[in-house]
């Protein structure tokens, strides 16, 4: 059977993984009356409750006798990692544009990957059914992205195709019949190249994805770069330096069809499959015959900007919410955790009983705490940081910095201009886009916009969209402006009474409710002025025999301002923490004792006069 291998690259929310469904859909990968779910490949429970792709996923689909295998790429930058991979086991690519946002960061750094790589790609806008498309706009500017981006000639001569992923439909020309896929499918076939790679050869793929299954073991993803693989061959594991890293078979060889799994004996050159059998090899080892000579080439992968520190959690709460509290637990997940996704780093840490994570920014960071968190852990995570570097040749200390992309209402431009340059950004370029909106693009450092995102959607009351991509290293930049407010530390161990949080909301806004419990050294809000503040939460009314009536009814409460996991992180400063347990997401002081805190404060306060 004929074979093509595409990835479907974008920026988030542009479309991909539900055009991947229509696909499917169209080319009979469903039974017919199958009850599919929307955006199916997004199996992860997290993927499906924020809407985005984490995971790249591979599918296949069958056309006029041909098999397409599709990979479906997360579109996130901080999972770009993901994209880099993928790229390797491919011979074409679907860049989708939306037909109203526009070329975006993500867009750009997905495309030049993929040109980098020598593809051939097809642009698809999509969403041309919006009622705010500008199709031909966005033409034009994909045009420009490719030439600015380096593109050759026979990649500047790429193929376009406008569609709706949503209403299943791909036409050459905005006039066209608008029923079905047909056009992209074909399209596929003709301007994709088969894998043109030698059968003869031994047997040698790259892993390019690692997964976990409870029955297998450890699955690999790639492709079959050279020769043919066979259900229980025997085959070694090489590194990237040559050494060989374990012997073993092939005890189960999968190859995809549709959204499944299937079994198989054999799978030929140019074929991506999952191979399961062996007990160390991960991403981007080589798997090969056992007269295989070198590994093949791994695609190098962009270093992560920001680290965080994992702790155990030693609060008074520790281990009544969570089955996985022990260091040894923290630190067998994350160096599994590593082993498969490449773009995250895990190192031991200064602290005792903590680990420094490095990735690619606070998403990716928090979706993997988020995603330990309910497999049982408890955690107590530092305040994120930027990874500098020295300048080879000048030996300045230098930074990541990100470009940003914002579209906001024209009213909200002046207080995200002002808050982006106190965080040290810069302005690049300033445009209208119509209908009152405009599009501002800047440069900043990538610490400067930890913790801003909640920050920007209260400016622009909510419709404000902001795109981020790490745009290289530049001169370190000086100290930023924090947080200008102190929180409401606990001096007690408890539970929160109505009565004493009633008389505290005057101090500040709570992140309590009545009846949670509390403990001495936790924060409970944030304080209306700069300075931190300890306080009673516990404290009830003294009884006595006068009664007042009516007075106690008036004791009403602001409901307290809860904080999702990426907020809390972004909020806390260097001497906080937050702790993080499969029932709760709480803020508390690094040192609990109040003495122990002030003295660090003294010394923190030191160090800082003497570094200036």
């Amino acid at each position: 059977m004929d074979l093509r291998n595409i990835a479907i690259i974008a920026h988030v929310d542009h479309g991909k993984t539900t055009l991947v469904d229509q696909l499917l859909r169209q080319s009979g990968a469903f039974r017919e009356h199958q009850q599919v779910a929307e955006r199916a490949l997004d199996r992860n429970e997290l993927e499906r409750e924020r809407g985005i792709t984490i995971l790249a996923k591979c599918t296949s689909a069958v056309w006029r006798g041909t098999r397409i295998n599709i990979v479906d790429t997360p579109g996130h930058a901080d999972f770009g990692g993901e994209v880099e991979r993928i790229l390797n086991m491919v011979d074409g690519a679907l860049v989708l544009v939306d037909a109203a946002e526009g070329v975006l960061p993500q867009t750009k750094f997905v495309v030049g990957k993929a040109l980098a790589r020598g593809l051939r790609p097809i642009v698809v806008i999509n969403k041309v059914d919006r009622g705010d498309a500008r199709p031909d706009e966005v033409a034009t500017e994909v045009f420009d992205l490719f030439a600015a981006l380096g593109a050759e000639d026979d990649q500047l001569d790429f193929p376009m195709l406008y569609a709706s992923g949503r209403q299943g439909w791909a036409e050459p020309t905005l006039a066209g019949a608008r029923q079905g896929l047909a056009a992209l499918f074909e399209l596929v076939l003709r301007h994709v190249p088969a894998p043109a790679l030698d059968a003869s050869a031994p047997f040698a793929m790259v892993a390019s994805i690692m997964e976990y299954d409870n029955f297998l073991g450890r699955v690999l993803t790639g492709r079959v770069e050279q020769g043919q693989a066979r259900l229980n061959m025997p085959v070694k594991v090489l590194r990237a330096d040559g050494s060989t890293l374990e012997t073993g078979r092939l005890s189960k060889l999968l190859s995809f069809r549709g959204l499944e799994r299937v079994p198989v004996e054999e799978a030929m050159a140019g074929d991506i499959i999952a191979v399961a059998g062996l007990a160390e090899a991960t991403v981007p080892d080589t798997v090969g015959a056992p007269e295989l000579a070198a590994p093949l080439p791994a695609i190098p992968v962009d270093p992560p900007t920001l680290a965080m520190t994992f702790r155990i959690n030693d609060g008074p709460l520790a281990g009544r919410e969570g089955s996985k509290v022990t260091s040894r637990q923290i630190r067998d997940r994350l160096l599994r955790e590593a082993e498969g996704n490449v773009a995250i780093r895990v190192a031991e840490s200064s602290e005792t009983e903590a680990f420094e994570v490095s990735g690619r920014g606070e998403l990716q960071l928090g979706v993997l705490i988020e995603t330990m968190r309910r497999e049982g852990f408890e955690l107590s995570i530092g305040r994120p940081r930027v990874l500098t570097r020295r300048n080879p040749e000048t030996a300045a200390r230098e930074e990541p910095v990100e470009e940003v992309l914002v579209d906001l209402e024209e009213p909200y431009a002046g207080v995200v201009v002002d808050k982006l340059s106190r965080r040290k950004g810069e302005m690049q370029e300033a445009r209208p886009v119509g209908a009152g909106k405009l599009r501002l693009r800047f440069l900043i450092p990538s610490r400067g916009l930890i913790g801003y995102h909640g920050e920007f959607l209260t400016d622009t009351r909510g419709t404000g969209v902001m795109h981020r991509l790490f745009a290289g290293y530049a001169r370190w930049k000086g100290a930023l402006e924090g947080r200008r407010n102190g929180v409401l530390i606990s001096n007690a161990d408890g539970q929160a009474v109505h009565y004493a949080l009633f008389y505290l909301q005057e101090r500040g806004s709570l992140f309590v409710g009545p009846g949670e419990r509390v403990y001495a050294g936790m924060i409970l809000g944030e304080h209306s002025r700069g300075t931190d503040l300890e306080v009673n939460p516990i404290r009830e009314k003294k009884l006595t025999n006068i009664r007042a009536a009516g007075k106690d009814d008036a004791m009403l409460l602001v409901p307290p301002r809860r904080m999702s996991l990426e907020q809390a992180i972004a909020y806390i400063e260097d001497d906080e923490l937050v702790e993080v347990t499969p029932g709760a997401v709480r803020l508390r002081k690094r040192h609990l004792d109040p003495h122990v805190r002030k003295r660090a404060q003294r010394l923190a306060e030191s160090a800082e006069t003497e570094a200036a």
